[in-house]
């Protein structure tokens, strides 16, 4: 009898939050059981390795995100409904992702230089085209300002938006929508009152 999918689905969440907490190198077969109550080598019934259950949890997310950055960017909107379309589909996925996004950010530098793990490069060079090329178009369009660089804004709005994952807790006081309408709001308009 092969384990349950939801069953399945609890262990890959428990190592997630394993792997944030304590890092992919730091983590152990072990130290993932004992979070999930169990023998260590109970988990090898579920799961070859560390590695795959990795695999499956940055996979995961990244499915899910591209899913929904497709559906935006395929949507026809402008550059400015664009960007704030994909900042909110952003936090959304923070919120869905937490412990994932937290790996992602800390790990997959280091983790893409492995085959296994190839597909990490290739999502963030597909990363980096979606929102240079929206803030392109902006530009282009007189939708943003052109004499800001490009290339420091995207970074400048990737890292404000993804570093929230060190603070966000899913259930917390503001819903995914209201985070990234606040952020929409600094980013796009600025703190300052308008004189």
């Amino acid at each position: 009898m092969s384990p349950s999918p939801e069953r399945r689905r609890e262990l890959l969440d428990t190592a997630a939050e394993v792997f944030a907490e304590q890092g992919y190198n730091a983590t152990t077969v072990r130290k993932i059981a004992d979070a999930a109550g169990m023998l260590a080598g109970s988990l090898y019934y579920h799961f070859d390795s560390k590695e795959s259950m990795l695999d499956e949890i940055l996979a995961t997310f990244l499915d899910e995100l591209w899913a929904g950055y497709d559906t935006v960017l395929d949507a026809g909107l402008g550059p400015r409904e664009t960007i704030e379309a994909l900042v909110t589909e952003s936090f959304r996925e923070i919120d869905r992702h937490r412990a994932a996004v937290a790996i992602y950010q800390k790990e997959a530098r280091a983790l893409a230089a492995q085959p296994r793990f190839a597909y990490l490069a290739d999502s963030q060079v597909k990363f980096e085209k979606a929102w240079l090329g929206t803030l392109e178009r902006g530009v282009a369009a007189g939708v943003f300002r052109a004499d800001l660089d490009i290339r420091l804004t995207y970074r400048f709005i990737r890292d404000t938006v993804w570093v929230a994952v060190s603070w966000y807790r899913p259930g917390g006081q503001h819903s995914p929508e209201e985070i990234a309408r606040q952020y929409l709001s600094m980013v796009l308009d600025g703190v300052a009152v308008r004189t």
